[in-house]
């Protein structure tokens, strides 16, 4: 059966292995403490985009929010036992379609948005190059100052210095599979 992920928990983890404090985390990433430990404490799930400015804060790939998915010697994820993070911010999930123990260069995530979903409130980049393919539904790509609008099969490769924003616009749901590369240094 398909479980949900502990991302406060992760956070705070990774947070403490570091020995970086709350207020820390918080500078870096622009949040205020107060939102941090909210996150931390379970009490909300923050957006993709400010998964990924957490992530980058703490040296990480997206990937390091996900436990280890249940795979074979071959990497087969079965759908059923995906490791899936649900947004409280916004109608979004996203589920982990490979390993994420930083064991490959490529994290492959899928991303479920309801009508209405997007994956922050702003643009934002991080450090990584990413290939997306909408599998399902209709989203509105805004990259930079454009705008763009993918329907299902249309593909999209994002370099790491473009800030982008998804969302869905359709009357239904909207399916992505982002795959992120990890370079050198761990982050997506």
């Amino acid at each position: 059966m398909m479980s949900s992920v502990n991302v406060g928990e992760r956070i705070r983890q990774l947070r403490l292995d570091l020995g970086m404090s709350m207020r820390t985390l918080a500078t870096k990433t622009g949040f205020s403490p107060s939102l941090i430990s909210q996150v931390e404490h379970g009490q909300v799930t923050p957006s993709i985009g400010s998964l990924e400015r957490i992530a980058l804060a703490l040296g990480v790939s997206l990937g390091k929010f996900f436990a280890e998915p249940e795979t074979n010697a071959l990497g087969l994820v079965r759908a059923s036992l995906r490791q899936k993070l649900v947004s409280t911010w916004s109608p979004v999930t996203i589920e982990a379609l490979g390993p994420m123990d930083g064991s490959g260069r490529l994290e492959p995530i899928m991303i479920t948005m309801a009508p209405a979903g997007r994956s922050g409130k702003y643009p934002a980049a991080d450090s990584g190059e990413k290939f997306a393919l909408v599998v399902q539904g209709e989203v509105s790509l805004t990259l930079g100052d454009q705008v763009l609008v993918l329907h299902t099969g249309d593909a999209m490769t994002i370099t790491s210095a473009q800030p982008h924003q998804w969302e869905n616009v359709g009357a239904g749901p909207a399916k992505l599979v982002v795959v992120a590369v990890r370079d050198g240094a761990g982050t997506p």
